[in-house]
C-alpha cells in the first residue's frame, strides 16, 4: 500500500478513536461523593466529607460549620461529586446507654444522665458527672420524635489553626493546636465573654503571655535548673511529695510552687502535686495549667487576666497578675515590652484593635 494512503488510514482510525474515547473520558471526570458532612463530627486537616453535591476537605480542625466557600474559611471545595445523591447523615436517636459514675467514656461518647438529658463527652474522661464537669458538651436532647439537639459548634475559639501556626512558627509538636482546643474545653468561658472584638482580644492576650513564658512554645520545663529547688514551700500542711525540686515552671505559662500544682490538679481533677511531670508529658494538662491560671487567679495583681480583658482593663493588667512587681512599676520594662510586641503582633494576626492600657 503507498505510504500516503496508509497514512490517511491511519488518521482516520485515530480520529474515529479519538471520537469514542474523549466523551467516556469526560463523563467520568466526577468524583465519587465521600462520606456526607456531620454537624457532630469533628474535622481535622485533610479530613473530608460531601456536602450539597460537592466534595470538601477541612484545612484545619472544625466542627459544626457546614461546608461552605465563606465562614472562617476552613473548608476547600474539591468540586462536585456524583455516584448517585450525596449520603444524608444518619439521624441520631435516643437509646444511648445511661452515665454511670467512675466509668471511662471516649471523646464524642453521648450518655444518659439521669435527669433524663443527653450529654456528649468533649473528650475522653473516668466517668466525669456530666452536668458537673465542664468535659461535656450540654445540653444534648433527645425529643419525641428520635432527633438529637447537636452540640455547641466547635469550642468558640477565635483562633483558626493557620493563624496559630503563623503566631508561632517555631513551636515544637508537644505544643500543639488541638492540644490546646482540648485544654479549652474545661473553660467554656475562655475567649467567648464578650463581644467579637474582646474575644479576640482576649485569645490574643493569654497567647502573647504564653508565647513571653515559653519562648515561644518552644520550651516545656523552665531553664534554670539551679532555681528548681527555690519552688518548695514547706509551710503547706502537704508538703512536697514529688520532691525538693519537683515543681519548678512547667508548661506554656510556666507554673510554679508545689501550691500552684496542688490548686490547679484539684481545679482539673488531676494529681499534679504527686505527678507535676504531667504538665510536661501530656499536652492538653500543659495547656489546661495555663488556662485554669489565666481564667482563676489574681496572681500579684488585683483581678485575674481573664477578667482584665472582658472588663476592657487592657493587656498591660494581665502582665500584672502574672508578674506583677518583678516586670510592672518598672521592674522590668524589657520583658513588659517584649509581652506588649506579641500582643499587638497577635492582635494583628487576627484583625482586632489591641485596645488601651497596654503597659502595667
Amino acid at each position: 500500500m503507498p505510504v500516503k494512503r496508509m497514512l490517511a488510514v491511519v488518521s482516520v482510525a485515530l480520529a474515529a478513536l479519538a471520537a469514542v474515547v474523549l466523551p467516556t473520558t469526560a463523563s467520568s471526570a466526577a468524583e465519587a461523593c465521600v462520606t456526607a458532612y456531620s454537624s457532630a463530627t469533628v474535622y481535622t486537616a485533610n479530613n473530608r466529607a460531601s456536602y450539597n453535591g460537592h466534595n470538601w476537605t477541612a484545612k484545619w480542625w472544625t466542627q459544626g460549620e457546614a461546608p461552605s466557600t465563606g465562614g472562617s474559611g476552613v473548608w476547600a471545595d474539591n468540586g462536585a461529586c456524583g455516584g448517585g445523591s450525596t449520603p444524608t447523615t444518619p439521624t441520631p436517636t435516643c437509646n444511648h446507654p445511661n452515665w454511670v459514675a467512675g466509668q471511662y467514656y471516649a471523646a464524642g461518647a453521648i450518655v444518659r444522665y439521669t435527669n433524663g438529658l443527653y450529654y456528649q463527652a468533649s473528650h475522653e474522661n473516668p466517668g466525669y458527672d456530666p452536668v458537673i464537669s465542664t468535659w461535656y458538651w450540654s445540653p444534648y436532647t433527645c425529643t419525641g420524635g428520635g432527633t438529637t439537639t447537636p452540640p455547641p459548634s466547635g469550642t468558640g475559639f477565635p483562633v483558626s489553626e493557620a493563624q496559630f501556626n503563623q503566631m508561632f512558627p517555631n513551636r515544637i509538636a508537644f505544643y500543639s493546636y488541638a492540644g490546646l482546643l482540648d485544654a479549652i474545653t474545661k473553660f467554656p468561658a475562655f475567649t467567648t465573654t464578650g463581644s467579637d472584638t474582646i474575644r479576640k482580644q482576649e485569645a490574643a492576650a493569654f497567647l502573647a503571655n504564653v508565647n513571653h513564658e515559653s519562648g515561644g512554645l518552644v520550651y516545656v520545663e523552665e531553664l534554670n535548673q539551679a532555681n528548681w529547688p527555690l519552688y518548695c514551700d514547706r509551710n503547706q500542711s502537704y508538703g512536697c511529695p514529688a520532691g525538693q525540686s519537683a515543681y519548678h515552671g512547667r508548661g506554656p505559662i510556666q507554673l510554679s510552687w508545689n501550691f500552684n500544682y496542688k490548686a490547679a490538679g484539684d481545679a482539673l481533677g488531676i494529681d499534679l502535686l504527686n505527678n507535676p511531670d504531667r504538665v510536661k508529658n501530656e499536652t492538653s494538662v500543659a495547656y489546661q495549667t495555663a488556662v485554669w491560671y489565666w481564667m482563676t487567679q489574681r496572681g500579684p495583681g488585683t483581678m485575674t487576666p481573664h477578667e482584665a480583658m472582658v472588663n476592657s482593663r487592657g493587656f498591660g493588667e494581665t502582665i500584672r497578675s502574672i508578674n506583677g512587681s518583678l516586670e510592672c512599676n518598672g521592674g522590668n520594662p524589657a520583658q513588659v515590652q517584649s509581652r506588649i510586641d506579641a500582643y499587638n503582633r497577635f492582635a494583628g494576626i487576627l484583625g482586632v484593635s489591641p485596645g488601651a492600657n497596654l503597659s502595667c
